[in-house]
This record gives structure tokens, sequence and C-alpha cells, in this order.
């Protein structure tokens, strides 16, 4: 199973189960943590989500080889409606599931990892956690789910697109990217006691708060923000696939070399 489900103490824990492949995003992985995250979600049981993964990292994000067979022919129009639903419609879903969530990050987080630990309400990053979007190597403005701008400030969400550079787990923490920082072997010890005691509090109080900060972010632009930068991310493969065809594998393969 590329992902993993269990509950105890009003906790829902949602694992990323492909360490081999430094939790890579394949199209059932997404499809598997959707279900979860619904789960979660339905059942009167759970109070508080975690999101956590096996290994020594988060997740490489998406998994480019291990979606199937490349297509001799890649249109825009298939891409838009494989990203809308698995990379922008998954995420924006999670983000808005009305519980509690939080995020355990250790490792390299790239990309679309981002996509899965941002919708998070909370974030505890191990103190080797590396957060970072290099996709303007392939061409593309930034990942599907616009969350840099938010998440880090215009500055540092420039920052990192404009050099592919990763954030530490310290740079998050300073910018109110993650809410703490702690040492990788304490990791889910630490993530645990923070959802037990939020798992304590009373469940309406709890969605009525999330409500607020989030319905706040999108009185303020938001979800409108993503809406519209999705579209332009699919400017970024409309460009690629005018050029050259889109040789994804292949540009895939530098900027992976280049971050290495």
């Amino acid at each position: 199973m590329n992902v993993l489900y269990e509950v105890a103490d009003k906790i829902a824990t949602i694992t990323l189960n492909r360490p081999e492949a430094a939790n890579a995003q394949n199209h059932s992985l997404l499809d598997e943590l959707d279900e979860a995250w619904m789960k979660a979600a339905a059942d009167p049981e759970v109070v508080v989500i975690v999101l956590r993964a096996e290994g020594k990292h988060f997740s490489a994000g998406h998994d480019i080889r291990g979606t199937g067979p490349v297509p001799d022919k890649i249109t825009l129009e298939m891409l838009y409606e494989v990203e809308s639903r698995r990379y922008l419609e998954y995420s924006l879903r999670w983000r808005n599931v009305p519980k509690p969530s939080i995020a355990a990050v250790q490792g390299r987080c790239i990309s679309g990892g981002l996509l899965l630990c941002w919708p998070c309400d909370l974030i505890v990053a191990a103190d080797d956690a590396l957060f970072s979007d290099p996709v303007v190597l392939m061409g593309i403005g930034g990942v599907e789910y616009h969350g840099h701008t938010w998440e880090l400030g215009p500055r540092k969400a420039k920052e990192i697109l404009f050099t592919g550079r990763p954030v530490t787990a310290g740079e998050a923490e300073q910018v109110g990217m993650v809410n703490s920082v702690v040492p990788r072997d304490q990791l889910d010890t630490e993530v645990t006691k923070l959802a037990t005691h939020i798992a304590g509090m009373p469940p309406f109080g709890l969605r009525q708060a999330k409500r607020a900060v989030n319905q706040t972010l999108d009185v303020q632009g938001f979800y409108a923000a993503i809406q519209s930068v999705f579209d332009i991310h699919q400017t970024g493969h409309g460009n690629a696939l005018s050029v050259s065809g889109y040789p994804v594998l292949a540009r895939f393969d530098e900027m992976k070399s280049k971050i290495e």
C-alpha cells in the first residue's frame, strides 16, 4: 500500500509509504491519500489528522516516471485535466477538511511535496527538513498549488523559485511556514504530543477556529489566487509543448541532477 491509515485516541494518522522512492507521488499514492483524508474527515471519532511519511524523506514530489507510460503526444488539455484534479483539487480539499491537521516533515520536501504539507493547518519539521520548489529549471513558474507567497512571503517565495535552492527548517520557522523545529529522532513523539493536546479540545470549537482562519485568508484572496496561478502554471507546460514537444523526462532528470 502506498498510504497507511490508522486511528487511535481521536487521532487519524495518514502515512506516506513509498520510502524506497522517497515518497514520490504517483497517481496511486495521491488517490489513496485523498481516500484516507476523506475517511478521516467522515469519521466522527477522529478529531485531529496527522500526515507523516516513512523513510528518510517526506516527499520527493511528483513521480513523473512512476505515473505510467508517457504518451507519444502530450497535450496541454491532458496535463490540465490530470493536474487540476490530482494536484490542485486534492490539495484544496485537504486544506478545507473541517478538522485540525498536522504535517510531520523530515528530509526533503520537494515541489509536489509542498502540495501535501501546505494544506495542513500546522507543520512540525525535523531539523533536517529542506523545502524546495526548483521547477523553474523545467521552465515552469512554480508547482501547481501556489502557496508560496502565502506561506513564505513574497520575497522569500521569489528567492526559492528564482534559485531553486531549499529553505531550511530553521528558515521556514522564521517566516512562519512551520510551527516548530524538533530533532529528527523526536519528530513523531512531538507531533503525537501536539495532536493529543489538540484532540482534547472541543471539536466544534476547533472546526469553527479553522473555518475562521481559512475564511479570513480566502477573503484576502487566497482561494482566487490559487486558482488563477494554477493557470499561470499551465502556461509553462504550454510553452514547453510549443517549443520542444515537452521532453518531460529529460527535463526532470536535468532538474534532479541540479538539486541532488
